[in-house]
């Protein structure tokens, strides 16, 4: 599936330091979740008002430490209650972590939306997940990834 078919979200990964470490996280959710049977979802109270352009291909694009620099295909977006009673939606993704081009993306709270045509293209090149984000967006602007 194009990644930049349609319509996508952009989200803090908060207290994540690396995109192997966001998928560490995910996996011990997934694990403790339903014996390995849950899903990867995030809980928002707004619900976003183009639910059928993301539900279309559309992707989360995760910021790492100031950087966007992987993404995840949306799967649904579902009414919800979290565990404090509040009501909103969860925004589940497919738990498969895709790496970008490292793109930098200043800070700031919820989420946003993420035209076709600004999402930074899926990395070509298999780097380490390691390697640090900043790291790899100065060797992605050197022309060296």
């Amino acid at each position: 599936m194009n990644a930049r078919a349609s319509l996508h979200l952009v989200k803090i990964a908060q207290g994540i330091a690396s995109p192997a470490a966001l998928r560490r996280a995910q996996q011990r959710r997934l694990s403790a979740a339903a014996n390995g049977q849950g899903r990867l979802a995030h809980f928002t109270r707004n619900r976003p008002t183009r639910t059928d352009e993301l539900l279309a291909g559309g992707s989360i694009y995760w910021v790492i430490r100031g950087y966007i620099s992987v993404r995840q295909r949306l799967l649904d977006i579902a009414a919800a209650t979290n565990a404090r009673g509040i009501q909103g939606v969860e925004l589940v993704f497919h738990p498969d972590l895709v790496a970008t081009e490292p793109r930098r993306h200043r800070a700031f709270q919820g989420w946003r939306y993420l035209d076709a045509g600004q999402a930074p293209p899926d990395r070509a090149t298999i780097v380490d997940p390691n390697l640090p984000d900043a790291l790899a967006y100065e060797l992605y602007r050197l022309g060296l990834l």
